[in-house]
């Protein structure tokens, strides 16, 4: 009688360790989705933010380049497509173009020395390289907080409770290939 109750304490000893063992590792997973969540969010952010700044930059740029019409509205068709962007796979596109096409701009300013000397102008090239900056550090960390993530998900044996409950690896937000090279714009 008094073995068969230990024994029975002991199967609910380890019943309530396992029991504590896979609600932490669910918890786990379900902190980390949270935090690749809002580290996307800080990307968004910052890619809206530098949305925000590129009209005021257009404008200022048409008031002394009138005649470069094509890389304004290839500059507006960038800008509306980083902000209908939808997936982190989209945004990165978009941000791709946008990159490609904000160059252009540069390059027509290149042209323009008044222009370079507008405080309105500088100011709005400070205020989207500080946002450039940040775009960087935010798609670090979101990526770091995605590979945390995906190895929870992939990892023996918060895997089993991650295929157990659908928990889905998210994606990378990563820039293709060619545009690894560092911009170089000089005023």
């Amino acid at each position: 009688m008094v073995v068969k109750l230990i024994i029975e304490i002991i199967v609910l000893i380890v019943l309530i360790v396992v029991v504590l063992f896979i609600v932490s590792l669910y918890n786990s997973l379900i902190q980390l989705r949270n935090r690749v969540k809002n580290a996307w969010s800080q990307i968004d952010v910052q890619l809206n933010r530098r949305a925000d700044l590129i009209p005021n930059l257009v404008e200022t740029v048409k008031g002394y380049a009138k005649h470069e019409k094509t890389v304004f509205e290839k500059v507006t068709e960038a800008r509306a497509g980083l902000m209908h962007a939808k997936t982190v796979q989209e945004n990165a596109e978009a941000n791709n173009i946008l990159t490609d096409t904000l160059k252009s701009l540069f390059a027509v300013a290149e042209n323009y020395p008044e222009l370079k000397a507008n405080e309105n102008f500088l100011e709005l090239q400070s205020q989207l390289a500080e946002t450039e900056d940040k775009i960087a550090y935010s798609r670090q960390f979101y990526n770091d907080t995605v590979l945390m993530y995906n190895n929870k998900c992939q990892m023996f044996p918060s895997n089993m409770i991650a295929s157990t409950f659908n928990f889905q690896e998210a994606e990378f937000f990563e820039i293709e290939e060619v545009k690894r090279e560092v911009p170089e714009v000089k005023f």
